[in-house]
């Protein structure tokens, strides 16, 4: 081994045990009662929920558990949790389901600049069905325009889906008052809502607010990866994606998946129990990242024009970097231990500028020097400090290398 590699093995030792995992908007370390429920049902009540034995019944006790659960959070019958495979199919369910069901109604859906592939792409699926979609525009802070949603709402409009929380910049949308002004203007139109960044976070009651259907994944809040479910207000016309055996009253066939289920359900229950003071440790963590990465030079953070922090959602910063590209400062941190994103985890397979960013307005030179940070209840203001350290040391550096 020559002596360079030796010295830079030595330093990445040095730091192994000094890490900032800052990028939980991306995914979060699951609940030690996460795991050990899951292992439970791998090990010991790994029956088919559908059969009918011991087993059987065992197994489909942890699904019921759950719902229960997810059901008592969102002050919802239980018949209205359909459990899925994550986000992404609650996204794709809610789209696309709903627009097959009423498509007699209609065939005119409202949007957004600045939702996640997981809606925009099942989106563009149903334009080329023969579905006209309305893309609002947003301000500055990432907030939907409302007059603009006003003006979009038709006789026609069958569905309109707004995301919660924005998952690159943390904006949080008004989804009362959006529902309020939906149903004033077509009390037929349902209202959609990818609370994906947005569970865990905020208290969320479909009922009371107006939502008809709700989108969440596990594994933004210390739950399994592949499972989340979809909230279906009870009688909202929709229909099934996925044929099969008619698990779940045929509106998601398919054996469920019980470890995920389970894990899910634990999740919910520890997410909520203490949930205000798990909300105000976030706002402190970010209250506290903002007022230090503003020290150093050229950076912006996006999307926190408000008199209050707790306008925005409690876990996502977003901040540009003056003269520095996003991927190369991404890695630099990385090889100090520091995990962040350059936008939406889900993105990273299709690179480009973010559309959000260009949505609220990013000035031009800073579309590719926006770094995404997030925190969970597990984070610490040690990991922040930590991070902020490594780029007090590392911006100088790149800067100069950017300039030569």
């Amino acid at each position: 081994m020559n002596t360079q590699t030796k010295e830079a093995n030595q330093d990445k030792i040095a730091y192994q045990d000094k890490q900032a995992y800052l990028d939980n908007a991306a995914t979060t370390r699951v609940f030690d009662s996460v795991r050990d429920i899951m292992m439970q049902t791998l090990e010991q009540d790994y029956g088919n929920p559908s059969s009918m034995h011991t087993k059987g019944m065992d197994a489909e006790r942890y699904i019921i558990d759950a719902r229960n659960i997810i059901a008592k959070a969102l002050k919802a019958d239980v018949k209205e949790i359909v459990f899925t495979s994550g986000g992404t199919e609650s996204n794709n369910m809610a789209l696309i389901g709903t627009a097959l069901a009423n498509n007699r109604t209609g065939k005119h859906i409202i949007s957004t600049s600045i939702e996640h592939a997981s809606v925009y792409n099942p989106l563009i699926f149903l334009e080329d069905c023969g579905y006209e979609v309305t893309y609002l525009p947003v301000d500055r802070n990432g907030r939907v325009r409302m007059d603009k949603l006003e003006a979009a709402i038709r006789p026609d409009t069958i569905l309109v889906s707004i995301m919660y929380v924005n998952n690159e910049v943390g904006a949080v949308e008004d989804v009362e008052a959006i529902s309020k002004l939906i149903k004033s203007k077509n009390a037929n139109t349902l209202f959609h809502v990818d609370a994906i960044q947005a569970f865990g976070k905020f208290k969320i009651y479909p009922k009371r607010v107006g939502i008809d259907l709700l989108s969440v994944s596990g594994h933004k809040i210390h739950g399994p990866k592949g499972v989340g479910f979809l909230y279906i207000r009870d009688k909202v016309k929709i229909k099934p994606i996925i044929y099969g055996g008619e698990q779940q009253r045929g509106m998601r066939s398919g054996t469920e998946n019980v470890p995920g289920i389970a894990g899910l359900g634990k999740a919910v229950e520890e997410m909520y129990a203490n949930h205000e003071e798990k909300v105000t440790h976030l706002y402190e963590l970010k209250q506290y990242f903002i007022d230090e990465v503003m020290k150093l030079e050229g950076t912006t953070v996006n999307a926190i024009d408000f008199a209050s922090l707790r306008e925005t959602a409690p876990h996502v910063v977003s901040v540009s970097f003056d003269g520095v590209r996003s991927e190369v400062l991404l890695h630099s941190l990385e090889e100090k231990g520091v995990y962040v994103s350059s936008g939406s985890a889900c993105a990273s397979n299709h690179p480009g500028i973010s559309g959000t960013l260009r949505a609220i307005g990013v000035k031009k030179e800073l579309l590719d020097s926006t770094i995404r940070f997030s925190f969970s209840v597990n984070t610490t203001k040690e990991e922040l400090n930590y991070a902020l350290e490594q780029l007090g040391e590392i911006l100088p550096i790149l800067r100069r290398y950017t300039r030569h």
